[in-house]
């Protein structure tokens, strides 16, 4: 009976130690560092389970202990919270415990996606179609279906959407990022328009956002943005047409071969200003918060022309003598003779 005893506690003992060494290894293989060498992108589907999980990190080779372990540990910590779909991306010296607690927390990894000032609104729809990342809702859809899906059918495209760089998680949809760009380029003209200086120069919201597209279409150079405005602003108070060429180019759309001529400053169509007056219909391209602020934040005087002096600045002129002088000078020979790309 006593040889018994100590043979059940030897037994005892050894799977006590057995279970220790077991709980030390597991211990010491959750706390060592993924088997990574440089960012890796994971992605947890919808519904997947721990096991599906820990077999796909497994087959990936991303754990330095078996998957198995990696499971139980997310059953036994479960309480903690459960663990969220998406896009992960993991980062050389984590380890499984702080791998568990990334997809528990749900940050997922970011994407991003840039639209430049002064872009148009089919230059936007290109570059979404091109995002293999983000779910195609809208690619067979017209302008005013979709902005129908937006929630403003009545509303032209062009102009409504803030040029800047959007985060998004992987799947996205494109519908939503048009709706986050075009949220903010209507927070962006309610806080501009409210600061505006140019007093009554425009009539409403609307005319200072066409007015802001043409401004940043005709000039890059920051500095001049103010005085193009003033510009454009002077010659509406005065009834005088814009002659802006982006506005003409803009109204000839996809026939436009890279070539303004004269023919097309006389055609009679709604965005060309060298025929009508006033503002076009609609803006011609998503202005930035610098055009939009530009616009309604004008520089003083009482100037009425401007020409580019080829270096992305432009010379500004209160009388035609003055701009045509000014034209002579910095447009020379035959393209003097034509230039259209200011107002004259």
């Amino acid at each position: 009976m006593k040889v018994s005893v100590k043979i059940l506690l030897l037994i005892l003992c050894a799977l006590t130690i057995l279970i220790a060494l077991v709980g030390t290894v597991n211990y010491r293989g959750l706390h060592a560092p993924l088997n990574l060498i440089e960012p890796t992108n994971f992605e947890v589907n919808r519904g997947d389970n721990l096991g599906l999980i820990a077999a796909a990190l497994a087959q990936e080779n991303i754990l330095p202990v078996h998957h198995l372990i990696f499971k139980y540990y997310g059953v036994l910590t479960r309480s903690r919270g459960a663990i969220k779909a998406g896009e992960y991306e993991l980062v050389p010296g984590i380890n499984s415990i702080e791998l568990m607690v990334l997809f528990r927390s749900g940050k997922v990894k970011q994407r991003q996606i840039t639209f430049p000032e002064g872009w148009t609104f089919v230059q936007w729809l290109q570059l979404l179609g091109q995002r293999h990342d983000i779910k195609q809702t809208i690619a067979t859809r017209n302008p005013r279906d979709i902005m129908k899906l937006l929630g403003n059918p009545r509303m032209h495209p062009e102009g409504q959407f803030s040029p800047d760089t959007y985060h998004y998680a992987k799947n996205e949809t494109d519908l939503n990022i048009l709706q986050w760009a075009m949220r903010q380029q209507q927070k962006v003209l309610q806080q501009e328009w409210s600061a505006r200086t140019v007093g009554a120069a425009l009539e409403d919201i609307d005319d200072a956002l066409i007015l802001a597209s043409i401004v940043e279409k005709e000039s890059g150079y920051g500095p001049d943005r103010e005085l193009v405005a003033r510009v454009f602003l002077n010659r509406l108070a005065k009834g005088i047409r814009l002659q802006s060429d982006p506005t003409t180019i803009y109204g000839i759309g996809e026939g436009f071969d890279g070539n303004l001529n004269r023919r097309d400053l006389k055609e009679d169509q709604p965005y060309n200003t060298y025929v009508i007056k006033g503002l076009p219909p609609t803006p011609i391209c998503m202005p930035g918060l610098a055009a939009i602020r530009a616009t309604l934040r004008a520089a003083p005087g009482d100037v009425m022309y401007f020409v580019a002096k080829g270096d992305g600045r432009s010379q500004f002129s209160v009388t035609l003598k003055e701009h045509n002088e000014a034209v002579r000078h910095y447009q020379l020979g035959e393209r003097a003779a034509n230039y259209r790309s200011s107002p004259d």
